[in-house]
């Protein structure tokens, strides 16, 4: 069958091709009018069937931060397909259509959270972050040494959270990969408010000053559980973001310290989060690791010349890319800079594994080992490590 793929030219477009993927989750009468606050209608590309929405597939615009700087990104979301429609094209098609929307809009590259993991890479798609949850008894929360508080904390209102907690979570971008920027109206919609949350587990909003200037910041809920008459209660960290890594010390020494908490929890940690070695016993948290983000690199110039190196050299790709094919061909990064060339190739791989190394957390040794490259001169690989390798890994906190 042949789909008509365009986007949403209003909001009642909008809110049926959004609730295509709403067949697999609780319906929300007012979620596609908030989610259009965010979301504009012209980023929404429905897939219509017989004149019936069949398909929808959206991208936020916001920034990525990237090693070195931050680059323009879409952000794909809400990507789904009716079940009446499956296995004939439609996802395909919107897929397709929509990231040529997002090269003609010059965002060089695009993200998401994987639903199915074995969707996505043949699009472009590849893993490029870890994410991984813990699950920390109280019995073993002890840090591996004394800390020195210098801070204090204090839990805030929703009000005072939105105006505090934004400019440390800026910070923390600039130091790490793959963080999406955030307006205001994404922190209020997305991070602080939760709309029909259960009345027993609210948000808390906790922040931690130091020298009169906030420095981290935390948002949880306390699910209280009682077992034989004591309580069992698990504190689940929705976000916890430091400025600095005695900030960040500081604040997870709170939450490891809240009363009557059994558990605490926390998703969506990258592997090398410092709380691993602020533990006395790591192993106790029970780290799960698991695929986060997948990035698409959209214009492969603009996105290898848009992020800094760890240093010096030069490699050129034979890269090859079936379905942005004004990717096809040979690119060489040297100095900063990646740009078209003749010469000969020093690796082939295809877009999913470039996307894969492009934020620093997969190395191309990794690709290697995988058979998800050819080294075509020796030691090639080791040069593209030493120029794309970097630290901190990549972390996107949220899953959008």
């Amino acid at each position: 069958m042949s789909a008509e793929v365009r986007p949403a030219r209003d909001q009642e477009e909008f809110a049926r091709a959004v609730g295509v993927i709403g067949q697999y989750f609780p319906a929300d009468p007012e979620w596609p009018e908030r989610f259009a606050r965010l979301l504009p209608h012209e980023r929404m590309h429905a897939a219509f069937a017989d004149g019936e929405v069949v398909g929808g597939a959206g991208a936020f615009p916001f920034e990525l931060s990237v090693p070195g700087g931050s680059r323009p990104c879409a952000g794909v979301t809400v990507v789904g397909v009716q079940p009446t429609h499956r296995r004939r094209g439609v996802l395909r098609a919107m897929m397709d259509a929509q990231l040529r929307d997002v090269h003609e809009r010059g965002e060089p590259l695009a993200a998401l959270w994987a639903s199915e993991e074995t969707i996505y890479g043949r699009f472009g798609y590849g893993i490029s972050a870890w994410a991984g949850e813990v699950k920390i008894p109280h019995e073993w929360d002890a840090f591996a040494e004394p800390l020195e508080r210098r801070g204090a904390v204090r839990l805030v209102s929703l009000e005072t959270a939105a105006e505090l907690f934004p400019p440390v979570y800026d910070v923390a971008r600039r130091q790490r990969p793959g963080m999406p920027s955030r307006s205001r109206e994404w922190w209020e919609l997305r991070q602080l408010r939760a709309w029909g949350e259960d009345a027993g587990s609210p948000k808390r909003f906790a922040v931690l000053e130091a020298g009169g200037e906030p420095q981290a910041y935390a948002i949880y809920r306390v699910h209280m559980e009682f077992e034989e008459g004591s309580s069992a209660a698990r504190l689940a960290v929705s976000e916890a973001v430091g400025a600095t890594p005695q900030a960040t010390a500081e604040l997870w020494r709170f939450l490891l310290d809240v009363d009557w908490i059994g558990t605490v929890e926390a998703h969506l940690l990258p592997p090398d989060h410092p709380l691993f070695l602020l533990l006395a016993n790591p192993r106790r948290a029970r780290y799960r690791l698991g695929d986060g983000l997948w990035m698409r690199l959209v214009d492969v110039g603009a996105a290898l010349s848009g992020r800094a190196y760890a240093g010096d050299g030069a490699v050129v790709f034979e890269l090859r890319d079936g379905v942005c094919e004004w990717n096809d061909g040979r690119w060489r990064v040297e100095g900063g800079a990646c740009e078209r060339t003749d010469a000969e190739p020093d690796l082939a791989l295809d877009a999913s594994a470039l996307g894969s190394a492009y934020l620093g957390a997969v190395s191309f040794q990794e690709l290697r080992a995988a058979l998800r490259l050819e080294e075509l001169r020796e030691g090639a690989v080791e040069r593209a490590d030493a120029l794309f390798g970097w630290r901190p890994l990549p972390w996107c906190p949220e899953i959008f």
